[in-house]
This record gives structure tokens, C-alpha cells and sequence, in this order.
């Protein structure tokens, strides 16, 4: 099989535990979209810490972000498609968070938002240094005119498995799912890295079975399931390992290069 296109999660799938790209896989991602690979990033990341990815690579086209709730285009940052939240429904789930001490920001395609920017201190602070972002304080929703499209709690394990778990039994308004073992994030129902990935290849024209989806965590087993070949890093939970096709070495060991190489050089 020809694949056409290939979704790329970004963080434990093409970066490593030090949030670095290789030269190794760096070159490899290149080659491939040299041979005509088209090249997506598909992340829980917001567009304005992906496309800089795509850029050092010298990448066009459109990356997927926010866990498929904004598809942007690299070279006009032009949004292509976006899952508007309903604000309001968030207020309890910002309630709670509030009164657990657990910390939360809300995402607009391409601004995020805190509680208060001041007392942004230790882990909190470090994480959003990771990830290239920094928050600005959070409005009234009347104010707030852009849509929202994603809500994502982070905290220590523990305390985030016990929010999923009380989350969870709370009538369904949200899509719920874990990007990654400290965040939990919510989404318009239909959000998803399939879906985005779905309506992506469509625009496209390229076929499911054209597709190569690589991934690590939760929230890519909607799009490892869409595409014709779904590969899991070998950092992978034992779910997401069981969703794909094939798996792949993990992220600290130039999986992706591994990936690509074996289904997509020629």
C-alpha cells in the first residue's frame, strides 16, 4: 500500500521525553514528504505550538490540533474547521476544578486562558514552558468572542483519576478523555482526532486506506482506528498498543523514523 498521508501526534510519538525532535527523525519526516507523503501533525497541542514543527521541516499543509477540535493551515493560519463548546456547560466543570484545587485552562483555537497568569508557580508554570505557551487571564464569556474548543484540567495523577472518575458519572456534555497521564480535557461531543483526521483526508481526497496514523496515548486511537495503518509507539498504554495495527520503537528511540522507513520509503 501507497500511503498518501500521515497524521503525526506530537508529543510521546514524534518528541521525545526531553520535548525534542531528532535530526534522525527530523530528516526522516522530511524525506517522506519529498516523496510525496502528505504530513500532518494531529496533537492535543494548539496550532500555535505546532506549526513551528512544520516550519523547521519546511512543511506546508495543515495540522490538526487541540485533540481534532481546530484543523488549521500552516502557511495562512487560516482555520479550516473548528468543534465550537458551548461555554456555559463548562461553568461546573470550572467549579470543581476550582474547589479541588485543581488547575485548568481553557483554549480557544489559538489563545488559552487561566484563571489568574500571577500565581502560574512550579509544575504549572514548567508545563507551560514545555509546551512554548504562555496563558493570558481569562475573560467573562461575554467577552470571550472567539469560540472555545477545548477545556483540559491538570494536576497529579491521582487527583486527576479521581475528576475522571467523579466527571464521569455527571451527565455527558462533553467528549472526556486523557491526552496524556496528567491532563484530562474536554471537547464538543464530536471532537476527535478521527473525526478531524476523517474530514481532513476527505477535503483531501484521499482514501481511510491511503492513511498512516502514529500515535502514544488515548486520545490517538480515534484516529490510529480511522487510518488504513495505525501504529502505536512502544510508550504506548497496552489499550492504544491494542487499537493499532503495528507498533513501533518509542519515542526515545526514533520510532517514527522506524515507522516511516518500514511502511513509507521506498
Amino acid at each position: 500500500m501507497t500511503y498518501k498521508l500521515v497524521a503525526l501526534d506530537v508529543d510521546g510519538t514524534l518528541l521525545n521525553d526531553d520535548h525534542k525532535m531528532t535530526e534522525r527523525t527530523m530528516n526522516t519526516v522530511m524525506e517522506a514528504s519529498k516523496q510525496g507523503v502528505e504530513i500532518v501533525l494531529c496533537t492535543g497541542r494548539g496550532p500555535q505550538n505546532t506549526i513551528p514543527f512544520m516550519e523547521k521541516m519546511g512543511l506546508g499543509g495543515y495540522v490538526i490540533s487541540h485533540n481534532g477540535a481546530a484543523t488549521v493551515e500552516v502557511e495562512t493560519r487560516k482555520i479550516i474547521h473548528q468543534f465550537e463548546m458551548d461555554k456555559k456547560s463548562l461553568d461546573p466543570f470550572m467549579d470543581y476544578c476550582r474547589s479541588k484545587g485543581v488547575h485548568f485552562d481553557v483554549n480557544t483555537a489559538f489563545e488559552m486562558y487561566v484563571d489568574n497568569v500571577d500565581t502560574l508557580a512550579g509544575p504549572v508554570r514548567h508545563m507551560y514552558e514545555n509546551f512554548l505557551m504562555l496563558p493570558s487571564n481569562l475573560p467573562t464569556w461575554e467577552e470571550l468572542t472567539e469560540p472555545v474548543v477545548k477545556f483540559t484540567a491538570f494536576g497529579e495523577v491521582a487527583d486527576l483519576d479521581a475528576l475522571f472518575q467523579e466527571w464521569s458519572k455527571w451527565t455527558p456534555v462533553f467528549n472526556m478523555l486523557r491526552s496524556g497521564e496528567y491532563f484530562v480535557d474536554l471537547m464538543h461531543e464530536q471532537a476527535s482526532k478521527g473525526n478531524a483526521l476523517k474530514q481532513l483526508a476527505a477535503k483531501r481526497g484521499v482514501k481511510p486506506e491511503e492513511v498512516l496514523a502514529i500515535g502514544n496515548y488515548y486520545n490517538d486511537i480515534t484516529m490510529l482506528t480511522f487510518a488504513g495503518m495505525g501504529i502505536a509507539m512502544d510508550n504506548s498504554p497496552v489499550e492504544v498498543k491494542a487499537a493499532a495495527d503495528a507498533i513501533t520503537a518509542s519515542n526515545n528511540e526514533d520510532g517514527v523514523h522506524e515507522a516511516l522507513v518500514k511502511y513509507c520509503l521506498s
